[in-house]
């Protein structure tokens, strides 16, 4: 239990830190490149998977999890498929320690997850499943990063460019977020991607 609480804790005071760096001009509208349905990765890019598909790969494989939450129309999240999910070293990284999943907020079509069903809330314009996995707290972009077998999902809310991304997918991808507090790791993190 305690172990969760600093994980928590851990992860609010990261998103914090994170949101109140600035992010650059958010008047530029870019093309959105990925897709939640792309099935094989082109040579060099993320493979972005289902739902369905990282489910039944999990059985197979158990993996760390980050789901990409956007919408049509945010432009930060054109701009972090632009610069940062486009990246090389961002690509190779996720490739080989994640299972990665874009997930539409306001997908109209039903989402199953985890043998439950998710229906889209008109009233709202957005999915039950976008609700339930950024825990009522709706910002695009939204990173959400699960354990092994979906476990302990923690959302890492807003924009990050790809020196920001590398040290929150590192804290996170090798673990250091169970010994060590993110402001630690901030501190003595040098990172290498540009």
């Amino acid at each position: 239990m305690m172990k969760k609480n600093i994980f928590k804790i851990t992860l609010a005071a990261l998103a914090l830190l994170l949101a109140l760096q600035p992010a650059g001009a958010q008047s530029k509208q870019l093309n959105r490149t990925a897709t939640k349905e792309t099935k094989a990765p082109a040579t060099g890019a993320i493979n972005w998977m289902t739902l369905d598909e990282v489910q039944a790969a999990m059985k197979k494989q158990p993996r760390k999890v980050w789901v990409d939450v956007y919408t049509d129309w945010c432009g930060w999240c054109k701009v972090m498929d632009k610069k940062t999910f486009s990246n090389p070293e961002v690509i190779k990284y996720l490739n080989e320690h994640f299972y990665m999943v874009k997930v539409d907020a306001e997908q109209k079509t039903d989402i199953r997850f985890l043998g439950k069903m998710y229906a889209y809330q008109p009233e709202r314009r957005v999915n039950a499943f976008a609700i339930e996995l950024l825990q009522g707290q709706l910002s695009y972009p939204s990173g959400v990063f699960m354990e092994e077998n979906f476990q302990t999902p923690q959302v890492v809310p807003g924009y990050l460019d790809v020196p920001q991304f590398e040290m929150v997918i590192k804290y996170l991808g090798e673990g250091a977020y169970k010994t060590t507090s993110f402001q630690d790791w901030q501190q003595n993190f040098k990172g290498t991607w540009q």
